[in-house]
């Protein structure tokens, strides 16, 4: 198969898409698809019509994934919007767990529930997981076929729902889907199901960062630094249910990576303002958060802490022993740089991060930050 001939009808084919009534962005998440099809079904039996064949097989998927949105947002659209005490379940929490099949490994079935089901598209999903978008495409192909067999009989653990779940409350809090409440709710289910350290640890973990969404954002959808936020505008409510529910799973002294993440959320809430913030006790928290899993995003956030506890410099050299590829870098960078008084330096990584930023509202917020101190230095 000559797959430059794909390469030539894959504008046409999303053309067509969109002609047809869908937005570009799910015609290029669907052709992808089908494109992934082709490459593997082609070389043993290739069409007569390419162009109508791939035409065929991503209008298929676009429709299968517009029934599967729909059958969510109905789902969604009968809890109340802000999370509150844990409802009846509905068969959505049963979902995740079938898609985490035995069959699967955990990545490939985190990323089969987060298409499938959590509703996020291929190149949202490979963001959350730092691999190209074609990669997480064909790891989902992968998945779909693995299980395209299987019975569904078998659900998986709770540690990869777990997972899913954190990533597509991620995906609802910081990226351009809401789905954050969604997964609280599911969540909520899922720690009435089972006494388990971790799931209570992710709950609120989950609480304590959506106690303070009314304030991330400011007049035209601004982004608002944590440090800059209006605390009086926090949720306390969720606040002392994420406290009490981390205390409660910390006393049984088994401590997972989630745990770790709601303590390092709770010093923050903690703190009346940003300036008295126990930063010495969020190292330590990111210490033990690397003990358990060794993330290089965590070794990133460390060092922004122990900026803040010990000065930039020590910051400073805590990322310069990271990759410069790791998303945010340059952002961290930026930030202490200013700390350090080296604005020149800081204000190019913040232009600098600011085209690589995951969202329009966090390009936008470094776009300003670069901006403000470009202006101060003209000055």
């Amino acid at each position: 198969m000559d797959e430059s001939v794909l390469r030539v009808l894959t504008p046409t084919v999303i053309g067509i898409l969109v002609r047809r009534g869908a937005d570009f962005a799910a015609a290029e998440d669907a052709v992808q698809d089908a494109l992934v099809e082709a490459v593997r079904g082609w070389p043993d039996d290739p069409p007569r019509d390419p162009k109508g064949w791939l035409v065929t097989v991503a209008w298929r998927k676009f429709l299968d994934v517009t029934r599967a949105d729909a059958a969510r947002r109905r789902r969604e659209e009968i809890v109340e919007p802000e999370p509150g005490p844990a409802e009846d379940a509905d068969d959505t929490l049963h979902l995740y767990f079938l898609c985490a099949h035995p069959s699967l490994t955990p990545a490939s079935a985190v990323a089969l529930t987060l298409r499938a089901v959590g509703g996020l598209t291929t190149r949202q999903i490979a963001q959350a997981y730092l691999v190209p978008e074609a990669t997480m495409a064909q790891r989902i192909s992968r998945a779909k076929r693995t299980v395209s067999g299987v019975r569904f009989n078998q659900p998986g653990d709770v540690a990869t729902v777990l997972r899913v779940l954190y990533l597509v409350f991620n995906e609802g809090y910081s990226g351009d889907v809401d789905l954050a409440a969604e997964a609280i709710r599911l969540t909520r289910q899922l720690a009435a199901q089972f006494q388990h350290e971790e799931v209570a640890g992710l709950l609120a973990l989950m609480l304590l960062h959506h106690a303070r969404r009314p304030a991330r954002t400011g007049a035209g959808g601004r982004l608002v630094p944590l440090a800059e936020q209006d605390r009086g505008l926090w949720d306390t409510r969720l606040i002392a249910e994420g406290v009490d529910i981390l205390q409660a799973a910390l006393a049984r002294d088994r401590l997972g990576e989630f745990q770790a993440q709601a303590a390092i959320a709770a010093l923050h809430a903690d703190a009346r303002t940003a300036e008295e913030t126990d930063w010495v006790q969020i190292v330590e928290w990111y210490d033990e958060l690397l003990r358990l899993t060794g993330s290089p995003v965590a070794r990133l956030n460390r060092a922004v802490a122990l900026g803040e506890a010990d000065g930039p410099r020590a910051g400073l050299a805590a990322l310069a022993e990271l990759d410069p590829a790791l998303p945010r870098y340059a952002a961290a960078a930026a930030y202490l740089h200013e700390r350090a008084g080296e604005p020149v330096t800081a204000a190019r990584l913040y232009a600098e991060a600011a085209r690589s930023a995951p969202n329009l509202a966090e390009r936008d917020h470094l776009t300003r930050q670069a901006a403000r101190l470009n202006a101060q230095l003209r000055a």
